[in-house]
């Protein structure tokens, strides 16, 4: 094996020196019966981020229009409140936050296709946590959604 090879499997990491080596992975929410692109496939990381953006942006307008005259009280306390509140409810009734509508996601239970509210609060709540948002499965399937029992498709 020649060093650029050697160090260009080190640079692209396992997964993809598996597949160099004959292992086949699939595509990205095929174990759940997702189709690999279009609506209902797996949401791309860059949509959810920028989803994310949105309704974090929307939640700090608000706190900072309606509730207080000061942007540093806005972001400590209110909106991450207001935050919360947004997804238990926009997502446990509608399956989407404002956000994930402008960019074209949906939060959908595995089972019932339909998320409770009790679902979007657990979801949420370890969400906030942020250590459970950042480790994903070969899905793409976030650690909340995994605990959860849900999925972010596009519409």
């Amino acid at each position: 094996m020649d060093n650029r090879q050697a160090l260009g499997s080190w640079l692209s990491g396992p997964r993809a020196a598996a597949e160099e080596a004959g292992v086949d992975f699939g595509y990205r929410g095929e174990q759940l019966g997702l189709p690999e692109e279009g609506p209902g496939s797996i949401a791309r990381p860059g949509r959810r981020i920028g989803a994310l953006a949105v309704d974090w942006g929307l939640c700090l307008l608000i706190a900072y229009g309606l509730i207080t005259q000061s942007y540093n009280e806005a972001a400590q306390i209110w909106a991450p409140l207001i935050m919360f509140a947004l997804m238990v409810l926009t997502v446990g009734t509608v399956g989407f936050t404002p956000g994930k509508r402008l960019f074209g996601l949906r939060v959908l239970a595995l089972d019932t296709a339909r998320v409770s509210p009790w679902r979007a609060a657990l979801r949420t709540v370890l969400l906030f946590l942020a250590i459970p948002a950042l480790i994903w499965d070969r899905d793409g399937r976030g650690l909340h959604d995994r605990l959860a029992g849900t999925v972010e498709v596009r519409i």
